[in-house]
């Protein structure tokens, strides 16, 4: 079996038994190929390598690529897995990672709005414009509901049960969950499809909520560089993007004391311990308006 096809049924594997998003899939697949190509200029391939193979693999990674120990875990876990399916699937197959340990990582706090940059966010983007209307509602979404980007792209007019105030959302590995809606995002997707959808869609139709105007789904980075203009007009000094407004979502929720089972169910997180990320993020806030306000902070 070539390392070609052992790759392709990896991939499949990925698709149909683990059900994974196609960009997981593009992930493993990409840390695959780096992978195969340090390989290739040794004259070996991924079938025949050894222990100390994925160890000068990770070191070239570190030391010649510069990549930070978030980026070696990732490569190892793909690298891993994939061995992992050969030995489940063929049998016999020596897994060059058994005894390699991952690279400690240390949990970064992703960056999140206060409540005060939400809002001068939100009132920068007009609702007179059927774009601006349009993206409002999108990034209402990410923020109110703590949508991923993926899973707010993907939304289609029956997704959406405005009666019940509540969302039909395909998270990852294609795990539908329902999510409230607030008021806000209620009202702001009822004007969306009804003032602006119908003029940026024309005659066309689409089963996509979100449309881009050729008429077919917004795609990811279109989002990610419409958000990032307009943070630049607000002139919020952060690295903002898409997934901020979740962190946000999630913040904003714990700092005004909902439990974090009830956050993790919104965010359709499956191991409370991705969730757990949170309560630092709030924990170092309360720390910092502590420090700031208290006489003996």
């Amino acid at each position: 079996m070539k390392d070609i096809v052992a790759i392709k049924r990896f991939k499949r594997f990925l698709q149909i038994e683990k059900g994974l998003s196609p960009n997981s899939i593009y992930s493993y697949t990409y840390d695959l190929k780096k992978f195969t190509d340090f390989l290739a200029n040794k004259n070996k391939n991924i079938l025949s390598a050894t222990q100390d193979d994925v160890q000068q693999f990770l070191k070239y990674e570190k030391t010649k690529k510069h990549n930070s120990s978030r980026t070696l875990a990732r490569s190892l876990a793909a690298i891993r897995q994939f061995y992992n399916f050969l030995s489940d699937t063929y049998g016999d197959v020596n897994n060059p990672t058994h005894k390699i340990e991952t690279p400690h990582v240390e949990k970064t706090l992703p960056d999140f709005l206060s409540a005060e940059e939400v809002n001068k966010l939100f009132n920068s983007i007009s609702e007179n414009d059927v774009y601006q209307l349009r993206d409002k509602a999108i990034f209402e979404l990410l923020y109110s509901c703590g949508l991923r980007i993926t899973e707010a792209v993907e939304l289609k007019i029956g997704n959406i049960d405005f009666e019940n105030r509540l969302l039909k959302v395909t998270g990852k590995g294609s795990k539908e969950r329902i999510v409230p809606m607030g008021n806000e995002a209620k009202r702001l997707l009822y004007k969306f499809i009804h003032e602006s959808r119908p003029v940026i869609l024309g005659d066309r139709n689409s089963d996509y909520l979100f449309v881009s105007k050729k008429g077919g789904m917004i795609n990811r980075k279109s989002v990610w560089r419409l958000l990032k203009g307009y943070v630049d007009q607000t002139q919020i000094n952060k690295n903002i993007t898409p997934h901020t407004l979740r962190h946000s979502f999630a913040t904003h929720l714990l700092e005004r004391g909902a439990d974090l089972r009830s956050v993790q169910a919104l965010l359709g997180h499956v191991d409370i311990s991705t969730t757990q990320v949170y309560t630092h993020m709030a924990r170092k806030q309360l720390q910092e308006i502590h420090k700031k306000f208290h006489p003996k902070g």
